[in-house]
């Protein structure tokens, strides 16, 4: 497992078909940015541990992160030692799974997600 490339399960693609149609963010690596974004800021840990990325979305770290790569790098550098893991390429890229796969049920799973104005109220309401 590795950051190089970002890859995405089946049910998420299908979430974010989903949020694409309603939202009218047409790229995925905007939504998977939200969605990375809004499962960090909940402190619980992700239940589900283990991810199969099975689906034909992929992207490159690059891509997944913009200009900020070093930005996301040191948010899941910082989760992997709030709870309890050593930073390690390895861990950090599975953080950035769980992570991503969390948020994107969450914005799925929530209809004032469903807009613009949801995604950014969930992100940065308190």
């Amino acid at each position: 497992m590795s950051l190089e490339n970002v890859r995405l399960s089946q049910p998420a693609k299908d979430r974010l078909v989903w949020l694409k149609r309603t939202t009218g963010i047409a790229q995925w690596n905007v939504l998977c940015r939200w969605a990375l974004a809004l499962s960090l800021k909940d402190p619980s840990t992700p239940l589900v541990k283990e991810i199969v990325t099975d689906s034909n979305v992929e992207m490159s770290w690059k891509t997944f992160t913009g200009q900020h790569g070093d930005v996301y790098l040191a948010l899941l550098k910082q989760r992997c030692v709030a709870d309890g893991e050593e930073p390690t390429d390895e861990n950090v890229a599975k953080t950035l799974t769980v992570h991503l796969h969390r948020g994107i049920g969450y914005l799925g799973g929530h209809k004032e997600m469903a807009t613009i104005e949801g995604l950014v109220g969930s992100v940065v309401a308190p």
